[in-house]
């Protein structure tokens, strides 16, 4: 079964911490793309982005952006696809106001937002939610998860 992630971000400066979700997303064998946009300065592209997204296969979609932060909840509020939210850190707040922006979503328009810079897990969680349909890909999920206690337990010899 094929499953299909949108990784968007506000600005390439992001690229370098959205990177992980792309490598996590690679490894588990989830087709992707990556796309940058801006809710603030293209967010005409945005809007078009976000109201095709369900008709061009994408099931979930991951948002990074750093300062206001407002690419997860602009995508959200556009879109029934799950929306993940990174909060990208940032120089004046070290990320607390992308994380604030994320999780401060109006009832009815939610971001399930991941740690600072955490790409990672966003890519992860997005595997897990595509995994409810796809067993091949929730037999992915176990063996990495399997692999990440076996790496802690070969640390204490």
């Amino acid at each position: 079964m094929s499953s299909k992630v949108a990784i968007v971000m506000g600005s390439d400066s992001d690229l370098p911490v959205m990177q992980e979700a792309s490598n996590i997303l690679t490894d588990l064998g989830v087709e992707h793309e990556v796309k940058i946009m801006s809710a603030h300065r293209s967010p005409h592209l945005v809007a078009k982005y976000a109201q095709s997204a369900e008709k061009s296969g994408i099931e979930v979609i991951i948002a990074g952006a750093g300062g206001a932060a407002h690419l997860a909840g602009v995508i959200a509020s556009m879109t029934p696809i799950p929306v993940i939210g990174v909060p990208i850190k940032s120089a004046a707040l070290s990320g607390l106001d992308s994380l604030l922006s994320m999780v401060q979503m109006p009832a009815g328009v939610p971001v399930a937002t991941v740690s600072i810079n955490g790409a990672k897990n966003a890519g992860i969680l997005a595997a897990q939610m595509l995994s409810i349909k796809d067993p091949d890909l929730r037999t992915k999920i176990k063996a990495y998860k399997e692999s990440l206690a076996k790496a802690v337990e070969a640390k204490n010899g």
